[in-house]
């Protein structure tokens, strides 16, 4: 189980990254646009600057659902390999089975 400050952290970081993220793409787009002149770069690249750290999606990380683990998380389903294998055996992810 992970500490819950650590699992509230990041429940904190994806609001701040929903929050942010449109202003945050029209910024990028404007700095990687071939039509834009260098001084709207620089004032896109200000923009991106001002942003807070934690507007950045690279800052999140995938945890498991049920008890926040931060390691071995299986993105598609959502939980840790650990706890994955629990649901698979008590039956509880439809058309998941045993390869042997």
């Amino acid at each position: 189980m992970a500490k819950k400050s650590k699992i509230a952290r990041n429940e904190q970081r994806k609001l701040v990254v929903e929050r942010y993220a449109e202003k945050r793409l029209a910024l990028k787009k404007a700095l990687v646009d071939p039509n834009s002149t260098d001084d709207q770069r620089e004032a896109a690249r200000l923009g991106l600057q001002k942003l807070p750290k934690n507007a950045s999606p690279v800052r999140l990380r995938n945890r498991d659902a049920i008890d926040g683990r931060s390691r071995g998380v299986l993105a598609k389903f959502g939980v840790s390999r650990i706890r994955f294998r629990d649901m698979a055996h008590r039956g509880e992810l439809p058309g998941i089975t045993k390869s042997s």
